[in-house]
């Protein structure tokens, strides 16, 4: 298990303090930033595809490609903050967006959906970013505190999250005024945001708190290739058993999420809903996924981390049960997305938490970076599946099977909470 920040001539606590509180305010000015070019990606991607292609079922890989890319981000992204720090990892994912917005305007431009998905790809690295930002939360933090201050930095994402999809019609408008195609302008406006995020870490982020966290523990920096990362999490995770089942837990959350979330602006505009109904689905969805992490934060430290992911498999199921019974319903899919990202909110920061808790800080980055590879991996799974799901049995299908994944997993998590408390 890992403890709180120890003394030392160099750092002493109230040192460590200040910086703690910088560093969440500098992480918190990234997220709401580059949560708006995030939103605006999640808002439209999967409707651009299904009009450039004219197929739902390719329309999920919109989803996919995103997700697929904060997966094959997570490792680099990982590496880089072993080796060279915080900043070193989050720049790394948001250069990587930023370049994929412009892919995706050029993409747009041409009318080729192809290139579009590989657009999106990149675009995936801010979704690493934002999952490495809440990591970076917790460095400095005290162990009791620890799903507080990462909770902060997800609650952050809210103001940039929930504006983004309802700022995606005037984007497009001013876009196509300066000559861009329609469509295009969104992921124009998503580039500046990355590049802002990008300039806010490069800058801002100093001293930089895992270099400062290695400091006072005394640990070295981790210095491995692809195969050293994953091996030395693997390694990490056969000893702790909590760790391991964190992980699971927060895949299962991202899966259920995004495999839902991706399809529902698909079922929103072929039911008859213009952009400005999607976008308020979308941006109440992720309201629901970040406005209250904060309190989500505090009952895991409170609490415990366990009881809070039973909490959210909880929120999970009724999300799937009422989406996969609204039918056209506007109402009732919002209420569905509301609870989803409730749901997500629970399994990310109590899972989060629980991982950052149960491993020394020497291997935290690798075991870090194997749960945002995990969670995405997963996550781009349940797209796929998602797409052919709805484009072939419908949406009610697809709430019935996320419905039944998330009950057997939740289940099994009882029992896990049920086994600690008797070990205790």
């Amino acid at each position: 298990m890992t403890s709180a920040p120890t003394q030392s001539a160099s750092s002493p606590p109230d040192r460590i303090a200040r910086v703690q509180r910088r560093t969440l305010a500098v992480l918190s000015a990234a997220q709401i930033v580059g949560g708006v070019g995030v939103a605006v990606g999640l808002a439209l991607s999967s409707v651009v595809v299904d009009e450039l292609s004219r197929s739902t079922v390719i329309s999920g890989f919109a989803g996919t490609a995103t997700v697929l890319g904060a997966a094959l981000l997570a490792l680099p992204t990982a590496r880089a903050a072993g080796s060279g720090g915080r900043r070193a990892g989050l720049s790394l994912a948001y250069v990587a967006a930023l370049a994929g917005c412009l892919v995706s305007v050029l993409a747009i431009s041409l009318g080729t959906w192809p290139l579009l998905l590989a657009g999106l790809v990149l675009v995936g690295g801010g979704s690493a970013g934002s999952l490495a930002a809440r990591y970076s939360a917790t460095d400095l933090s005290p162990r009791d505190r620890s799903a507080r201050h990462l909770s902060l930095v997800v609650w952050a994402s809210t103001i940039g999250s929930v504006a983004g999809p309802n700022l995606a019609r005037p984007a497009d408008q001013i876009g196509m005024r300066l000559g861009l195609v329609e469509k295009a302008g969104p992921f124009a406006f998503a580039a500046l945001a990355f590049g802002l995020a990008l300039l806010v870490i490069l800058v801002l982020l100093r001293p930089d708190p895992l270099v400062l966290a290695r400091e006072v523990h005394g640990t070295r920096e981790e210095s491995t290739g692809r195969r050293g990362t994953i091996r030395t999490a693997l390694q990490t995770l056969r000893t702790t058993p909590m760790a391991r089942h964190a992980l699971v837990m927060i895949a299962v959350s991202h899966t259920a999420m995004v495999s839902v979330m991706s399809m529902t602006p698909v079922k929103l505009h072929h039911d008859g809903s213009n952009l400005d109904v999607i976008g308020l689905v979308i941006s109440l969805h992720i309201a629901g996924m970040y406005v209250l992490s904060p309190l989500v934060g505090w009952l895991a430290d409170k609490a415990g981390k366990l009881p809070v992911l039973v909490l959210g498999m909880g929120l999970l199921l009724s999300a799937a049960a009422l989406a996969g019974t609204a039918g056209h319903r506007v109402w009732q899919v919002t209420a569905a997305l509301v609870l989803l990202g409730l749901g997500w909110s629970c399994g990310l920061v109590a899972g989060s938490a629980l991982v950052t808790e149960s491993v020394p800080l020497e291997r935290r980055t690798a075991v870090q970076g194997l749960s945002d590879l995990l969670m995405n991996v997963c996550g781009a799974t349940g797209t796929i599946i998602a797409g052919a799901i709805v484009g072939l049995l419908g949406y009610g299908v697809l709430g019935l099977v996320v419905g039944i994944m998330v009950a057997v997993s939740g289940l099994w998590l009882v029992t896990v909470w049920r086994r600690s408390t008797g070990a205790r």
